[in-house]
């Protein structure tokens, strides 16, 4: 069990008595039932908000309340294990902090902290944004193996909100560093010495500095998944898309899976088929499923493998790489990859095939980015691919997906979708009512007959559009209370 250091002598640090015990929790919010740490209240009853510091005076771990009477302490009597390490900091930097808690038969249940003042040698912003940056982060993590981490020297002036100043960087590594993985957790500590070295270059510091800011502001997560409710599912495949039902039958399947093992499957989706069908809007509603974020990875205009493993830091305007870049702008590890036109992955120029970069993002084996200098988890990545035409794809990659055909919409579904899907979204984008703007059945088929050589449907989107504007300019202009195209008008305006 460790022991708290807080602001004492050297001869208190060799009399100091740890009056704790550490519990083990994965709540991500706490209550008076299941708080953050609990005080000693047996001699005195203690305020709902109450201000002071954590501190260890002469041989008690404890708490001193700032009371009207003056200064009182109460021991600490239990600590969640994931804070050990934060209220340790608060007390060896003396951050005066106020605390929300309940008085509890078994002590004063803390629920939340936050910084109560600036000034008095607080490296804390009055905003407390860091602080809560750094207490919302550890309630995301599960509980440590153990109770050890190595200690940093604090130092020099931090600023709020965002881990990207040295003094953040170092609070964050020593008080929540145990959330990130362990192989970053060693890479950070190694960028830090360089960051704070005064033996390497300045371009040198600088990009040390700024990838442990990329790499400390992303969410590290486990891979483990919450089940997913498979109607719910159900509900948002009926309202993004219309038949596909084998797709969709897919999609449900991988969630059932995902719900059996609490993990993402090992192979991705392909989505293979004529332009226009909807496969990027089949990867959005898996995304919306999985409540995941996603990043789109565009392969027709990445021709070089650098723009997606980033530049080396030897480089004054090296940067990361489009799929460091991705977890940046999300700020989670677990995130959906929509690759599009993987077809087109193989057109490679210059150094090297952008496809065999996919490969090792593909395999969930870890990713490395050139500027990042570490190796990235990527089991919390599930990559959504599309293609037009997979006879183009490299055996390599096709084999990291369960492949999914997805054909050229029917003359009568193309009639469907446009008269109970298209054009309703139209009118309801351009804030028309669905009685101003009327299609017959046969100007429906006049639409369709148009585009009969195209695939997909954004040629009739575009028909829709071309359609309700019209139909919005003769009510404004003519004053007209609705507008009825039928086969006749269709033909005229579209012709």
């Amino acid at each position: 069990m460790p022991v708290f250091d807080f602001k004492s002598s050297p001869e208190d640090k060799r009399e100091a008595v740890c009056t704790y015990t550490s519990f083990k929790s994965s709540n991500s919010t706490p209550t008076k039932e299941n708080p953050l740490l609990i005080l000693d209240n047996k001699n005195r009853q203690w305020n709902h908000h109450s201000t002071g510091v954590f501190t260890n005076p002469v041989k008690r771990t404890s708490f001193e309340f700032e009371e009207e009477d003056g200064v009182v302490s109460s021991d600490i009597l239990e600590i969640d294990s994931r804070f050990i390490n934060l209220l340790k900091w608060l007390g060896e930097n003396h951050i005066k902090v106020r605390l929300s808690g309940q008085n509890t038969e078994n002590g004063y249940a803390v629920y939340k902290i936050r910084e109560q003042a600036y000034g008095g040698g607080t490296k804390l912003s009055s905003e407390d944004g860091f602080l809560q940056f750094m207490i919302e982060r550890l309630l995301l993590s599960n509980p440590p193996s153990d109770e050890v981490m190595d200690e940093d020297e604090m130092e020099e002036t931090g600023d709020d909100m965002k881990i990207t100043s040295i003094q953040t960087i170092t609070d964050f590594i020593a008080c929540a560093g145990r959330t990130l993985p362990e192989n970053i957790q060693l890479w950070a500590r190694r960028n830090l010495a360089v960051a704070r070295s005064h033996e390497v270059s300045q371009e040198e510091r600088r990009h040390a500095q700024r990838a442990l800011s990329i790499m400390l502001n992303i969410q590290w997560k486990s891979n483990f998944f919450e089940s997913i409710d498979p109607e719910r599912a159900r509900k948002i495949l009926d309202e993004e898309l219309y038949g596909l039902e084998r797709v969709k039958q897919r999609i449900i399947e991988t969630i059932i899976q995902i719900n059996r093992t609490h993990t993402l499957p090992a192979y991705g989706l392909l989505l293979a088929g004529p332009a226009g069908i909807g496969k990027s809007q089949v990867a959005y509603a898996v995304a919306k499923i999985l409540r995941l974020p996603w990043a789109n990875l565009d392969m027709s205009s990445i021709n070089d493998p650098e723009q997606l493993t980033g530049s080396s830091r030897v480089y004054s305007n090296a940067k990361p790489g489009i799929i460091m870049d991705a977890f940046s702008v999300s700020g989670q590890s677990n995130l959906v990859f929509i690759i599009n036109e993987l077809d087109k992955a193989n057109a490679g120029k210059g150094n090297g095939n952008p496809a065999d970069v996919l490969l090792t993002l593909l395999d969930n084996l870890g990713f490395t980015d050139n500027y990042m200098e570490c190796m990235i988890p990527t089991v919390g990545v599930y990559p959504i691919a599309t293609a037009n035409d997979k006879s183009k794809i490299s055996a390599p990659l096709m084999s990291r997906f369960a492949v999914i055909d997805i054909p050229d919409y029917t003359h009568e579904e193309k009639q469907i979708i446009f008269k109970k899907f298209v054009l309703p979204k139209i009118l309801k984008r351009m804030r028309m009512n669905e009685n101003e703007c009327v299609v017959t059945d046969d100007g429906v088929k006049a639409v369709i007959d148009m585009f009969v050589g195209t695939t997909g449907i954004r040629d009739l989107e575009q028909a829709a559009e071309h359609i309700a504007a019209n139909a919005l300019y003769q009510i404004e202009a003519n004053h007209a209370e609705k507008v009825v195209f039928d086969e006749k008008m269709v033909k005229e305006l579209l012709g």
